[in-house]
This record gives structure tokens, C-alpha cells and sequence, in this order.
């Protein structure tokens, strides 16, 4: 299961985009930016970006890096119980 995690440019004074750049880095993820996701009360707000199409925000960039992580275990976790 490859992780799909969508960020927004709009967001990126938040500092996502640094944790947009580590992603990039991982082989195993496909990170995509767009120029709007369509979540502007969230984008405002905090630092979001979405996991496979679900919103995870967080007061800060780097810990928004750490509940990616998370999502991203929590999905594998769920695939892995399915058996697939």
C-alpha cells in the first residue's frame, strides 16, 4: 500500500514545506502539491496535508510530520490485519 499524502501550496507559510520535502525523499510515498485542496479554514489555521484523501492538521509543521508518520502506520497496520 503506497501512501498518497497531498499538500497544499497555500499551506506551506505553515512550514509544510519541509515536511513536504522529507516525504519526497521516501521512495515508498507518493507526495503530490496542488495549488488548492479546498480545505482554506484548515489551510489558515494549521498545518494540514491529506493521507490517502483524510485531513491531518497539527498545531505545528513538525508535529504535523509526526502524525503523518502515524497515519501512515495506522493505515499499514489496518492493511496488514486484512491480510493484504
Amino acid at each position: 500500500m503506497r501512501p498518497i499524502i497531498e499538500f497544499c501550496t497555500n499551506n506551506m507559510h505553515h512550514g509544510t514545506d519541509k515536511v513536504m520535502k522529507r516525504l519526497e525523499a521516501n521512495p515508498d510515498y507518493d507526495v503530490i502539491e496542488y495549488g488548492c485542496l479546498g480545505n482554506c479554514g484548515e489551510c489558515f489555521t494549521f498545518p494540514y496535508a491529506l493521507v490517502n484523501g483524510e485531513i491531518v492538521s497539527a498545531p505545528t509543521a513538525d508535529e504535523l510530520q509526526q502524525r503523518i508518520d502515524d497515519k501512515i502506520k495506522e493505515i499499514e497496520d489496518m492493511f496488514n490485519l486484512l491480510g493484504e
